[in-house]
C-alpha cells in the first residue's frame, strides 16, 4: 500500500533498509554483464512486495521510480507525492529487510524549459530529495534547436538545462552521493518520417559538453526505437514490441567508450519486449538500466477483472469517457490511458479485498523473477555490497 506512514520526524525515518546512491548501484556493475532493473511501482499494492520478494530471492539490486508525472510535489496522476511513495516503498523494504536498492527520479521532464518550468522542476527535485531520493534522471529532451547546424547546437537547449539541473541537485544533496541520469533524442527530434534515432555523435557531442561542464551522468537514455507503455496493431490487439535498434545502440556505447566517457545506456520502454530477446541480444553492461512500468499495471488490471470486476468496470468506462483517442478502439485506449484512473481511483484501490492483493503480489513476483533472469542480474546485491564494502 502507498499510504503516509507517520513517523517521529515526519517523514522517513532511515535504516539499514532505506535506498542506497543510485551511483553505487551503477559504479559497481558497470563493467559487470547485466542490466539493473527499474521498476514504476505506481499505486498499486502488493506490486513492489512482489518485486522486492524477487529481488531477494535473485539476490539482485534493483531501483525503484517514478516519473514527474506520475508523482511530483502536485501529486501527479498516480495520486503519489514523493514522500508518500517513499513512505511506501520503505515500510516494504524494511518488512522485507531488503537493502540493495535506490530510490529514482524517472523522467524529470522540461517540457517548456521557460524559467517557470524550470522552477517548478526545482521544487520536485527539492520534494524528491526531502523524500529520501537517492538518484535523479533529468529529461531535457523536449528542448531541441531546430536550427542549429551541428549536434551540440541543436543539442545546446538540452544541455544548458541538464546542467543547471545537474548542478541544483549537487548543491541541494549538500556532498551526498547520488545517480545521475541524462536524456537525449527522446522526444525532442522528429522529423516527417518520425522519430529519429539517436546517432553516436549526438550522444558523443551531448556527453562530452555535460562532461566539459562538470556533469557527469552514470546513464545515458536515448532513442533506440523503444515505445513506452502497451503498444496494439491497427485492428487494437495488443502485441509484443521488438523494435528496439540494437545495432545502433552498441554504436553508441562504442562511441562514447572510445572518447573516453565511461557512461552505460538507459533502456526506457521495455513493457512488451519477449524476454527471449532481452536474454540472447540486448546488450547487458553496455545497457545497464532497463525500465520495466507498464508491465505491472497490466497484471493489476488483470488481477482486478477477477476479483472487483465493478472497479474495472469503472475505471474502464472513466478512461473511455475522459482520455479518448481519436479513431482507437476502445481496448487500446484502456490500455494507454488507464493510467490516469490511479488517481481518479486511489482510494479503492487502495482497498482492495486481500485476495486480490496476494493475487497481485503472486503474479509480480513471478513476472520480476522472469526479468531478473532476463536481465542475467542474479548476484548483482552481492556485488554491490562488495563494492561498497
Amino acid at each position: 500500500m502507498f499510504k503516509m506512514i507517520n513517523t517521529d520526524n515526519g517523514g522517513i525515518s532511515m535504516s539499514d533498509y532505506g535506498p542506497i546512491p543510485g551511483s553505487k548501484i551503477f559504479n559497481a556493475l558497470k563493467d559487470e554483464k547485466c542490466i539493473i532493473m527499474a521498476c514504476n511501482a505506481r499505486v498499486i499494492p502488493g506490486l513492489a512486495k512482489g518485486i522486492i520478494k524477487a529481488a531477494k530471492k535473485m539476490d539482485a539490486a534493483v531501483l525503484f521510480e517514478l516519473a514527474r508525472t506520475e508523482c511530483n510535489q502536485h501529486v501527479g496522476y498516480t495520486g503519489l507525492t514523493p514522500q508518500t511513495y517513499s513512505d511506501g516503498l520503505n515500510a516494504v523494504t524494511r518488512e522485507l529487510q531488503f537493502d540493495m536498492w535506490a530510490l529514482h527520479a524517472d523522467h524529470i521532464q522540461v517540457p517548456k524549459g521557460t524559467p517557470e518550468d524550470i522552477q517548478d522542476v526545482k521544487g520536485l527535485i527539492d520534494a524528491q530529495i526531502a523524500a529520501g531520493y537517492t538518484s535523479f534522471a533529468i529529461d531535457a529532451s523536449y528542448l531541441f534547436n531546430f536550427e542549429g547546424q551541428t549536434p551540440e547546437e541543436e543539442l545546446a537547449p538540452n544541455i544548458n538545462v541538464t546542467i543547471e539541473l545537474a548542478n541544483y541537485i549537487k548543491e541541494k544533496m549538500n556532498g551526498q552521493e547520488f545517480g545521475l541520469e541524462v536524456e537525449v533524442g527522446e522526444i525532442g527530434k522528429k522529423g516527417a518520417e518520425g522519430l529519429v534515432l539517436t546517432t553516436p555523435e549526438e550522444a558523443v557531442a551531448y556527453i562530452r559538453k555535460l562532461t566539459e561542464a562538470g556533469v557527469k551522468p552514470n546513464v545515458l537514455a536515448i532513442a533506440n526505437g523503444s515505445v513506452h507503455g502497451n503498444v496494439y496493431d491497427e485492428r487494437g490487439n495488443l502485441i509484443p514490441l521488438s523494435t528496439v535498434n540494437i545495432e545502433q545502440t552498441q554504436a553508441i556505447v562504442k562511441a562514447l567508450r572510445n572518447n573516453g566517457f565511461n557512461v552505460r545506456i538507459a533502456q526506457h520502454g521495455i513493457t512488451g519486449t519477449p524476454l527471449e530477446l532481452i536474454d540472447q541480444e540486448f546488450p547487458k553492461g553496455d545497457i545497464i538500466k532497463g525500465n520495466v512500468a507498464t508491465h505491472w499495471q497490466n497484471i493489476f488490471f488483470d488481477a482486478i477483472k477477477l476479483y472487483d470486476p465493478s472497479l474495472y468496470k469503472e475505471m474502464f468506462d472513466w478512461v473511455i469517457a475522459n482520455k479518448p483517442i481519436e479513431g482507437k478502439k476502445d481496448v487500446e485506449i484502456f490500455g494507454k490511458n488507464s493510467k490516469y484512473a490511479l488517481k481518479v481511483y486511489f482510494d479503492r484501490i487502495n482497498s482492495l479485498n486481500q485476495d486480490c492483493v496476494d493475487y497481485i503480489e503472486a503474479a509480480v513476483y513471478a513476472e520480476a523473477l522472469k526479468f531478473f533472469k532476463a536481465f542475467n542480474a542474479k548476484g548483482t546485491a552481492s556485488k554491490v555490497r562488495a563494492f561498497i564494502g
